[in-house]
């Protein structure tokens, strides 16, 4: 961590004309840059400026006393100071911690703190309409349309045009036509403004230990002190509501909260409870929004407009001045570790961020992960356990379906006994979801000639069949082609058969076996908008849909009342390969899969189809024991030295010359370090060994706990010299191992 981490600054210390300041740009940049404040200006730390830099001008941030060696004659000034209030410190010290944490550079962990450059500039005001006069003092000739829109209006407060004839029930043109002959008038909108979250509002009555849990919270935010404290529950013991109390707690001091989800645009259910509660959406943040509501959520995050933010991974850079409280729910999800550009993970972050800005971080889970609870047992992090569900519902009946006894027929994929249990489901009136996480029709197309396997050809991956779209895909480059009718390799015509079940299969054999039920196919191919989320949950909700089939985004946090039956496909899907978290993974998918049964009055159970009925994750979810499965892998983790026990860095060196990439791979294995409580592994090829196009190779540093991880790495990386055409990227506590 940087030295100047280590004690805070005062809030506005000013840099006055001719000083010399340090400005950090949004590029891959080491360090700062000198520049001068110029006559007339005053400058604070986190002020957003505009500097030159190599004949073009740049805005960037201003981040320390200016201490470089060039003379200051030699220094070109600050050009302007934008008005935008000041990047707050804990961000400013959050971008410092990253870098020297993942080992990527300062400049480019900044670029992700400034990623609207448009919410820098003063936009171009937001006009809404209101009441003027009486239409009757204007001579108004009054239609039917024209009256709603009055009415409408005068329900609300000042309003954008667009919403108010949306409203009314009417066109534009009529709203247009009452502002031109003056019974409505413009005014200048604050779109956050209008729907700011209502901390008054009671929510529903919590249980004992609901109620418990909710205190110990709520203290912590009214402390206004760093802890990081882990809500864990069992599926459907009502968790959200637990940290709502926290989250009112925080805006009745005026603070503002942010939680983050795994999968924020399929988030339906939990913006509704969230509105419920509340009286107000909260604020959005993820890819799928347009570049306006991105500017306009920035900005009201930076003024202190915006309270309550919920997001992707990327809205931890978001600048809350007054941050009183951040959520990590499902602080499990594999999604909230970045794998690209800046390599790192949400949910340790947010950890890092609560403590350089003072104030609580809960992480909310039903199965957390292991590195969580072994802080918990450290000591580190306070532990509130919810054991049952809410409102008396009862946990479901789970039962291995042993896919050797009952196997299904010949080019089917639901055995005798999940196909009867769906029958009988849906016959009692009731819901059941089919879970196959795997996507597409099938993932593997081969010739039933010579053999041959369509592959990608940017990746070591097989392309997957999308039958829907006639197409097949890759899923880590997106190469799309379509699906041959002749065999690449053989010519023969017809000879290419899909292996394997996708969910498109899964829902070809639905259709076939249960062709009077209404199905859906839940997955990130089919659910492509927080609006496409929204309507398929409301369908399902309100019973429009009997069988849903999905992929792991329903495992999300849903809750369908109707919903008595789940059915696992293929659960021993998740566990093969090398990974370490296998079988953790594993297991808390298929918790989290589980627990979408039986949350209302009605019963659940769940039949889970597998061919290695005696694997431990398989036994511990049959006799649901939780503690009994985190036992034994604490043990294995312990007694291999991996984490939580150890600490593991990857060093992925890619390139588009496979032998520059390999000489560079074998450069740094020849300069490995050496010692006690550090183990190298490889060079080898990655076991995606093309991707996108580059050629992989991946190296392994396995260090003690006690070991400074970081500087080992940098005088590993210092001492070989970089071939410019060979990318060598550094991922601290790896979580894939691609």
């Amino acid at each position: 961590m940087p030295s100047h981490l280590a004690s805070s600054e005062p809030l506005y210390l000013p840099f006055v004309s001719g000083e010399r300041v340090a400005v950090l740009l949004p590029l891959p940049l080491s360090a700062p840059y000198d520049y001068t404040v110029p006559p007339g200006m005053n400058l604070g730390y986190g002020d957003f400026v505009v500097v030159p830099l190599s004949g073009r001008e740049v805005v960037g941030v201003v981040w320390a006393p200016g201490e470089g060696s060039i003379d200051a004659k030699r220094l070109k000034p600050v050009r302007r100071r934008l008005d935008v209030p000041p990047m707050p410190e804990p961000l400013r010290k959050l971008v410092d911690w990253v870098a020297a944490y993942t080992l990527a550079l300062p400049g480019t962990v900044l670029k992700m703190a400034m990623s609207v450059p448009a919410a820098l500039e003063p936009a171009r005001p937001v006009l809404g309409v209101k009441p003027a006069a009486e239409p009757a003092s204007l001579g108004l000739r009054m239609t039917p349309a024209r009256m709603k829109v009055l009415e409408a209006a005068a329900r609300s407060a000042p309003i954008a045009a667009s919403e108010l004839a949306k409203q009314a029930g009417v066109g534009p043109a009529v709203v247009r036509g009452l502002v031109e002959a003056g019974a409505l008038e413009q005014v200048p909108l604050d779109p956050v403004a209008e729907s700011q979250p209502d901390w008054h509002r009671p929510g529903p009555t919590l249980s004992a230990a609901q109620r418990e849990a909710a205190a110990d919270m709520v203290a912590r935010v009214q402390g206004r002190s760093f802890s990081a404290v882990v809500l864990e529950g069992v599926t459907g013991s009502g968790k959200t509501e637990v940290y709502f109390e926290a989250m009112a707690a925080a805006l009745e001091q005026g603070q503002q909260v942010l939680v983050l989800l795994p999968e924020i645009a399929l988030g339906a259910q939990w913006l509704e409870r969230f509105a419920r509660r509340f009286g107000a959406p909260p604020l959005q943040w993820h890819s799928d929004l347009g570049q306006a509501q991105r500017r306009e959520t920035w900005r009201a995050v930076a003024e202190g407009r915006g309270k309550v933010v919920v997001g992707a991974r990327s809205a931890l850079f978001l600048p809350f001045p007054d941050l009183g409280l951040i959520i990590v729910d499902e602080e499990h999800e594999s999604s909230f570790k970045q794998e690209e550009g800046v390599i790192y993970h949400a949910r340790d972050m947010a950890v890092v961020r609560g403590h350089l800005g003072g104030h609580p971080v809960v992480l909310a889970s039903a199965t957390p992960s292991l590195e969580t609870l072994y802080n918990v047992r450290a000591g580190k992090y306070r532990h509130l356990h919810l054991p049952e569900r809410h409102g008396g519902a009862g946990m479901p009946d789970l039962s291995i379906i042993d896919m050797r006894k009952h196997p299904p027929p010949r080019g089917q994929w639901i055995s005798p006994v999940l196909a009867e249990a769906v029958e009988q489901t849906l016959a009692a009136g009731e819901q059941a979801m089919l879970f196959l996480n795997r996507r597409g029709y099938a993932p593997l197309t081969l010739c039933r000639t010579c053999g041959h396997r369509l592959q990608c050809p940017n990746c070591t991956a097989w392309l997957v069949e999308h039958r829907l779209l006639g197409r097949l895909q890759c899923h880590h480059c997106g190469h799309s082609q379509p699906s041959p009718k002749e065999c690449p390799s053989c010519g023969d015509e017809d000879s290419m058969v899909p292996c394997g079940p996708g969910v498109e299969r899964l829902a070809e054999e639905v259709a076939h076996r249960f062709p009077d039920t209404r199905w859906a196919v839940m997955a990130s191919d089919t659910i492509t908008s927080p609006a496409q989320g929204a309507e398929l949950v409301r369908q399902v909700t309100e019973h429009e849909i009997d069988l849903l089939i999905g992929t792991q985004i329903v495992a999300k946090g849903y809750h369908f009342p109707m919903l008595t039956l789940v059915g696992v496909v293929d659960g021993d899907l998740g566990l093969s390969g090398g990974d370490l978290r296998a079988a953790e993974r594993t297991y808390q998918l298929l918790s989290q899969v589980a627990g979408r049964a039986g949350r209302a009055e009605r019963p659940g159970r769940v039949l889970l189809q597998s061919f290695e009925p005696d694997h431990p994750v398989m036994q511990a979810l049959a006799r649901g024991d939780h503690e009994g499965f985190i036992r034994e892998e604490t043990e294995q983790r312990r007694a291999a030295g991996m984490p939580p026990f150890g600490r593991l860095a990857a060093l992925i060196v890619s390139g588009a010359d496979e032998a520059r990439v390999e000489r560079m791979a074998r450069a740094l294995g020849r300069a490995a370090p050496h010692g006690p409580g550090l183990d190298v592994l490889g060079p080898a090829p990655a076991p995606m060994a093309l991707l996108r196009g580059r050629h992989r190779r991946r190296l392994l540093l396995k260090t003690s706990r006690d070991v400074a991880i970081q500087t080992v790495l940098r005088r590993w990386l210092a001492g070989v010299e970089q071939d410019p055409a060979v990318r060598v990227q550094v991922d601290v506590d790896p979580f894939s191992f691609l």
